[in-house]
């Protein structure tokens, strides 16, 4: 927005301050004058010119005093501005940098807690966020990219068989392009998914949670017969609001991947529900590797699939954990991913808890 050009800050206190010094000066000097005129003084001798003699000694010495209350004023209110503003001024240089792409820099003011300091520090805490979500963001269009990429290049290595090969058995090459388009519609359709969570454009509703969880268990039975997996259900009644489609796609996300990321055999699943002070949560437990601490924090990273980047059948597409990631975010819940010292994980989500006769 174009602005026409004003007084800076740091001269609109300067002149607040020697406007202040300057009224006091004249309350003083016209204390000082009505005190000579109107008090009287024993052994004071008025004489009929005596008010035009105060006036012309007094005249003077006023017109000095309150020169150098000007100056005064002025130069210590310049200096006293400059000080005080100082801070602000590390701030919006803080600001300009930011504005042209420099997210490193950080204030550091020193000294100790005041309005000033305050800002800076909140200010440091938005750079770092947005440091870190832009860095989030840069890493997440790299591995979209390739991602989308090597499904596009199957695609055209399979094509330009079926066109130098005539020979070629044409059933397994529409196979084969068949599984990659696939693959490439999962991956778009979970690109999607994610953006439209982050946005937080859905409208709330009452939700059971445990019927998103009853749900979720009972449409990927198949898939935990064919792995071998035996799931295991319990829990209560858990209201809380929000999206009922985003909800099921996030507890759908969470026993997904703990059936295929689970013993070759013989593992075990265990989905619950349950209600605390404020909260409902959901827990999901799975049996499988050991995992470290360090290795399960970045498990809810866009295209992060168990111990190592791997493409399997059951590999999905490495969105599953980053959608329930922001799912909850923008829930405004909370994902907690703690390795079984047995092996596996557990996975916690804690939801905001409402009243089942609340409106969503």
């Amino acid at each position: 927005m174009d602005r026409a050009p004003g007084l800076s800050v740091r001269l609109k206190l300067t002149l607040s301050y020697a406007g202040f010094v300057m009224l006091a000066g004249a309350l003083l000097l016209a204390a000082v004058w009505v005190f000579l005129n109107r008090v009287p003084h024993p052994g004071l001798i008025i004489e009929p010119d005596y008010r035009l003699a105060v006036v012309r000694t007094f005249a003077p010495t006023a017109v000095a005093v309150m020169g150098f209350l000007l100056v005064f004023g002025l130069a210590g209110g310049w200096i006293l501005a400059g000080r005080m503003l100082d801070p602000l001024t590390r701030i919006t240089d803080a600001a300009r940098m930011a504005t042209h792409g420099s997210l490193a820099h950080r204030i550091r003011l020193p000294g100790r807690m005041d309005e000033f300091r305050e800002l800076a520090d909140t200010f440091d805490a938005m750079l770092a966020r947005l440091e870190a979500h832009v860095d989030e963001q840069r890493r997440f269009a790299a591995n979209a990219s390739h991602e989308l990429r090597t499904p596009l290049a199957i695609s055209k290595t399979l094509l330009d068989v079926a066109r130098t090969d005539p020979n070629h058995d044409t059933g397994e090459i529409i196979d084969r392009l068949h599984v990659v388009n696939t693959r490439a519609i999962d991956l778009t359709e979970a690109l999607l998914l994610l953006s439209r969570a982050d946005r937080r454009s859905f409208t709330r509703e009452h939700v059971d949670l445990s019927l998103m969880a009853e749900e979720a268990t009972e449409t990927l039975l198949p898939l935990a017969e064919k792995h071998g997996v035996t799931i295991e259900t319990s829990g209560d009644f858990t209201p809380t609001s929000g999206s009922p489609a985003l909800l099921l796609q996030l507890t759908t996300n969470l026993v997904h991947n703990a059936i295929v990321h689970n013993l070759p055999e013989q593992g075990t699943v265990w989905v619950s529900t349950g209600v605390r002070p404020g909260a409902v949560v959901l827990t999901v437990e799975n049996t499988g590797e050991i995992l470290t601490p360090q290795l399960a924090s970045t498990l809810t990273e866009p295209f992060q699939r168990g111990t190592e980047r791997i493409r399997t059948d059951h590999a999905g597409v490495g969105l599953g954990l980053a959608i329930v990631k922001t799912i909850t975010h923008a829930h405004d819940g909370t994902l907690t991913l703690t390795p079984r010292a047995v092996g596996g994980i557990r996975i916690t989500l804690e939801l905001p808890a409402t009243s089942p006769h609340t409106a969503g």
